[in-house]
């Protein structure tokens, strides 16, 4: 259990975080960060596991949470978000897989819920007629990342969510119909409308 005055503190520290390296991103060589020990400690309720484990993967919450999400505030909400949910289930951590996978399923299910919440998942429903094929990559050839993640922030929060869970995350339709609550067509639908609505606003730039 996560003592509440930890939690206050780090929340706090989290802020100034925040505000310090807002905009800014780097990278961490995971290599030394002992992820095992900075688990151990939180266990444990020590204040230093808190703080060592939100700072050394901040970073790469951040680049997951914002891909993910509207906006860079909404990142942020969804991140902090993620970390209580990662403080409140250390204890089932398996400290010999890697941290960054098991932190990034927890990022993209809280991103989930939070669009759900806010009723912003509004899924289109079709009857499985449509093309899968497209010219897309040789228009994302034209484009660098921050351009490319600029245009998937405006997609709808629906769109989007399908979109990177396929392309980006590796998850099948019939695994994004799973974990939507919603049938495999309806996913390939979506998907194919989100593609869609990319190659459009990518050839009016």
């Amino acid at each position: 259990m996560i003592n509440c005055t930890i939690l206050i503190t780090l929340y706090f520290d989290s802020t100034l975080f925040l505000i310090k390296h807002r905009g800014n991103y780097f990278t961490l060589n995971y290599d030394k960060v002992n992820i095992e020990t900075i688990v151990k400690d939180c266990i444990a309720g020590k204040q230093a596991g808190y703080k060592a484990l939100f700072y050394a993967y901040y970073p790469f919450g951040k680049t997951v949470s914002i891909r993910h999400a509207s906006s860079i505030e909404e990142a942020e909400e969804i991140l902090d978000d993620a970390f209580i949910k990662v403080f409140k289930n250390l204890a089932n951590y398996d400290t010999k897989k890697p941290f960054e996978a098991w932190f990034r399923v927890i990022i993209v299910n809280t991103c989930i819920d939070y669009y759900r919440q806010r009723n912003k998942l509004q899924f289109e429903f079709d009857d499985g007629r449509f093309n899968e094929s497209s010219q897309m990559e040789n228009i994302i050839d034209k484009f660098g990342a921050e351009d490319i993640l600029a245009l998937v922030q405006k997609l709808s929060p629906a769109y989007r969510t399908v979109f990177l869970l396929y392309a980006v995350e590796g998850y099948t339709h019939g695994e994004i119909a799973a974990k939507l609550n919603i049938n495999e067509i309806t996913s390939r639908t979506n998907f194919v409308k989100a593609r869609a609505k990319l190659q459009n606003l990518m050839t009016e730039k």
